[in-house]
This record gives C-alpha cells, structure tokens and sequence, in this order.
C-alpha cells in the first residue's frame, strides 16, 4: 500500500471500526466486525451499516488508481443484500473499479461473511477528482 493508502482514518471509519485489509490495480479490502451497537431490531447487523461498508470499499479501490484520485463521493449507491450479518462476526467488502473516466467512475463490491458466505453485493457511480496527469482518450468521460 502507497503512504496515501495508509493514511489515517476518517472519523467514519474509525467510528465504524472499517480497517484497509488489502488494496491492489482498481481493488481494496476493507473489513468491519459489526458490535452490538450496530444491530436491528433484529438482532442482526443493521443494513446501513453493511452499505457504509460496501460504500468504502468501492470508494478506497478508486484511491488506487493512476493517475490518483484525489476526491471520490457516490452518487449513486445500490445495495442487494442476500444475507443477515450476525454481530461480532468480521465482514469483509472487495470494491472494485469497474469504468473511470475523468470525472466519473463505477464501481462493484461483495461483502462476505465468514467462510466466504455472501451478505451483499453493491454498485456504485461516484464524482471523482483527478490528480494532475489524466490525459483525454477513449475512458475519459
């Protein structure tokens, strides 16, 4: 990981508890084991709490892009959850850099559950801000 990968964390982050695992060419890992405190009515992990997950992995892949990105907000978020979250139990969420232009990207993400169990899937459209040095072509948008 690059010194602006292991920057420090935002207070969401820390507020979280979301630890960078793993970033790689348009990827990054982040986990979260959820706490009590993060729970439904249910007793299972609340549904904002695993898109703040998805959310922040997808937006930490387009950190590893080159040339950088500088700023990137969603816009546009969908979530599909497939299974309950149980508290306590580490969830893991791959982003994933699927289209970045100049101005815009689109991303995807799973967030898994122990033993690789899926609990969401995600897509996102996020405003992004180059560094200097994107130049024009057939991806910039």
């Amino acid at each position: 990981m690059s010194s602006s990968e292991t920057q420090v964390q935002s207070p969401a982050w820390r507020w979280l508890g979301l630890n960078l695992v793993e970033t790689g060419e348009g990827s990054a890992t982040v986990e979260m084991t959820p706490t009590q405190d993060m729970a439904n009515h249910s007793g299972f992990v609340h549904g904002g709490m695993i898109t703040a997950l998805a959310d922040s992995a997808m937006g930490r892949s387009l950190r590893t892009l080159v040339p950088g990105v500088s700023r990137a907000m969603s816009f546009d978020l969908k979530l599909n959850f497939i299974s309950a979250a149980k508290v306590g139990e580490k969830l893991l969420a791959v982003g994933h850099v699927v289209h970045a232009g100049r101005r815009t990207a689109v991303t995807e993400c799973r967030v898994e559950g122990p033993g690789g169990r899926l609990v969401a899937t995600a897509s996102g459209t996020f405003a992004i801000t180059r560094e200097k040095g994107i130049t024009e072509g057939s991806d910039a948008d």
